[in-house]
């Protein structure tokens, strides 16, 4: 197995080659703007720095969200690309496992809680046992209105960063945005066993910024 991952559902643009083993390598630029920009040259350098070419890559997997609209399918579009040109699977993962799953490579243990920035003073998250099991669905919310559902538990995430007073003990150390490496290791465990991975579609928790008009009017020759 080589499996290319790449997420960009959170400012992080974020890429990893994944042997099955180990993370060959990985790059992650943080900037919320420009992941269309960055996220091809990280492929290049990614491969280049694993001494592999793309046509060696088996499996490519995508972190699916949530995550704001136009960042996110940037990811999802450019794997879905590779995946048709080189005839190989592309699996989906929540981007919120992905960075649960970091958060346990950095010694985080016990129940805790992943939240990211979904703006509009919102936060995407989710609850976890461990950091391979997720107990709830990944859900929006302010997070002034989350009390008990996330009281007492340590949280991760550049959404409990910012929100302090809603999430309790934000332990140091710990992942703000994704890793691509994390999201690699995650997705060679569950292959190895067989799990079946998401589909490659984004997931999304509200709809788009961009709204058509309640008034516009459809204007049709004569």
């Amino acid at each position: 197995m080589l499996l290319l991952a790449l997420d960009t559902a959170t400012p992080a643009v974020t890429v990893a080659l994944h042997d099955g083993t180990a993370v060959l390598a990985e790059s992650r630029q943080t900037d919320a703007r420009r992941h269309g920009e960055l996220l091809l040259p990280a492929v290049d350098r990614v491969l280049a720095e694993a001494g592999a070419a793309l046509g060696e890559v088996t499996d490519l997997v995508v972190g699916v969200g949530p995550g704001p609209y136009t960042g996110l399918r940037v990811g999802l579009v450019t794997a879905a690309t590779f995946g048709a040109a080189l005839n190989i699977p592309v699996h989906g993962l929540c981007t919120l496992d992905g960075i649960a799953y970091a958060a346990g490579q950095a010694g985080l243990t016990g129940p805790f809680v992943v939240a990211t920035d979904a703006r509009r003073k919102e936060v995407y998250w989710a609850r976890y046992e461990d950091a391979r099991t997720r107990v709830t669905e990944p859900a929006v919310d302010r997070p002034a209105d989350l009390g008990e559902r996330v009281a007492g538990l340590p949280a991760v995430g550049a959404g409990a960063l910012l929100y302090p007073d809603a999430f309790g003990d934000v332990p140091a150390g710990m992942p703000e945005h994704q890793s691509a490496g994390a999201l690699a290791a995650l997705a060679a465990e569950q292959l190895a066993r067989g799990a079946e991975l998401l589909p490659n579609r984004p997931l999304y928790l509200r709809r788009p910024d961009a709204q058509v008009p309640a008034n516009y009017k459809v204007v049709t020759p004569r």
